[in-house]
């Protein structure tokens, strides 16, 4: 649906629309139409969104009134007014009249020497005959233009001046009577502003029901039981985003028995993948939709989801990665509370690894005592030790299949995991 608030509000207050704003107009209307007639055909037992159906008034008047008089964003039919219709009448009338005048000269032998070519054409909106340069005092006219190189001139004959001053005063009369036509149908569009625009926003709602409805078919999501606590519990919850015949489905548990959950594994193992699984499903219950997992599912309505994901360096700011992680981080610390779910990807990556995992450790800490929900994917074994010891962190792994030297992308909660470089190396053909 097209956004017609602005000019139904402009033509509310007297203005005028043009002719793509009043298409846009009827678009509407017609897209009401539609729906309600849609509607009827499914008539059967009321449902919780009749309320907003009924709030639908489609105007076919008004429609058909814009769509009968423009045709395009730059033409209006001749049948828009009758005054339209004979004013156009008389301008191919007068057109023919000038045309056929020059079209008589340049068939003429006198006149065809001095023609760089034998047609008529047009410059500045009126007709014309292409004259040598060199032959400009042989043909009495009007000079309306020059051609590029010089060698040709664009001459408006004296006999074909009234046929043509004819034409330019009824193409004048034209733009009157288009401007007229346009005010009088935005005057009208103006009278039914309040109702068109109640109408849009139901169906701009109905729209987006049904957008999520389609949307959660698909994905054949399910309706998730929301919670304030922190808690969130996937099963066998699915990466949106993923195609359906490759994505392998998980289960994610967070807040429940634990605050933090720190998620080891190999590379290319499936670790980002959780991470943003568990982000993304949280984003999605907010924002009304179904999410892509089995019944049993819970969310919590977190105020806010706060994510450093990904290791794309900041060329603007000619930060390393490591210094815009960090620069990301900081920020998130500084807004994170009690209601807040926290993802982070490769936590303290990029620097010593000492350092990096003794940093990682405290920024966990500090993101603990402001009461954060944290998930943290890492490759450091100081973390894995961090988890085993400390009350209300625990242990993941993305599932790797030593048989087959594949990872399987499921997360298993209460293990710790092994990053398998050498063993993926094979994999990968390093000899």
């Amino acid at each position: 649906l097209a956004n017609v608030e602005g000019p139904l509000r402009r033509a509310q207050a007297g203005g005028m629309l043009n002719m793509a704003e009043l298409l846009k107009v009827a678009s509407v209307l017609r897209a009401l139409r539609g729906i309600t007639e849609w509607r009827k055909k499914c008539a059967g037992a009321r449902t919780v969104l009749d309320g907003r159906f009924e709030s639908l008034t489609p105007n076919r008047y008004l429609e058909e009134r814009i769509t009968g008089a423009v045709l395009s964003e730059e033409e209006m039919a001749d049948t828009a007014s009758p005054a339209l219709a004979s004013i156009r009448r008389r301008i191919r009338s007068a057109s023919a009249r000038a045309r056929e005048t020059l079209d008589r000269m340049v068939r003429s032998p006198a006149y065809q020497k001095f023609l760089q070519d034998p047609i008529v054409t047009i410059r500045e909106g009126r007709f014309v005959v292409p004259v040598k340069a060199e032959c400009r005092g042989e043909v009495p006219g009007l000079v309306h233009d020059t051609s590029a190189s010089g060698s040709t001139v664009f001459v408006e004959p004296m006999g074909a001046v009234d046929a043509n001053n004819q034409v330019r005063v009824l193409q004048s009369q034209e733009k009157k009577e288009m401007e007229r036509i346009l005010r009088e149908l935005s005057a009208e569009a103006g009278n039914f502003a309040d109702a068109i625009l109640g109408s849009y926003a139901a169906a701009v709602e109905l729209n987006v029901i049904f957008a999520k409805a389609s949307l959660a078919y698909k994905m054949k999501a399910t309706r998730p039981k929301l919670n304030r606590e922190g808690r969130i519990v996937l099963r066998r919850a699915r990466h949106p985003l993923i195609a359906p015949d490759r994505v392998v489905p998980t289960d994610i548990e967070l807040g429940v028995r634990f605050d933090t959950l720190v998620v080891t594994g190999p590379n290319t193992g499936g670790k980002t993948v959780a991470l943003k699984t568990a982000g993304l499903l949280t984003l999605m219950a907010l924002c009304g939709l179904l999410i892509p997992a089995a019944e049993g599912s819970e969310i919590s309505a977190f105020d806010q989801v706060l994510a450093d994901i990904g290791d794309e360096q900041s060329i603007e700011q000619s930060l390393s990665t490591f210094s815009a992680h960090m620069k990301n981080i900081i920020g998130i610390m500084g807004r994170a509370d009690g209601q807040s779910l926290v993802l982070l990807d490769e936590l303290g990556a990029g620097t010593d690894p000492v350092e990096g995992a003794a940093l990682a450790e405290s920024i966990l800490e500090a993101l603990r005592r402001k009461g954060a929900k944290i998930a943290a994917t890492t490759h450091y074994a100081e973390l894995k030790a961090y988890a085993l010891q400390t009350p209300g962190v625990e242990n993941a792994c993305c599932e790797f299949d030593v048989a087959t030297l594949r990872p399987t992308y499921r997360l298993l909660i209460g293990m710790p995991g092994r990053s398998n470089a050498f063993a993926i190396s094979l994999r990968l053909g390093m000899d």
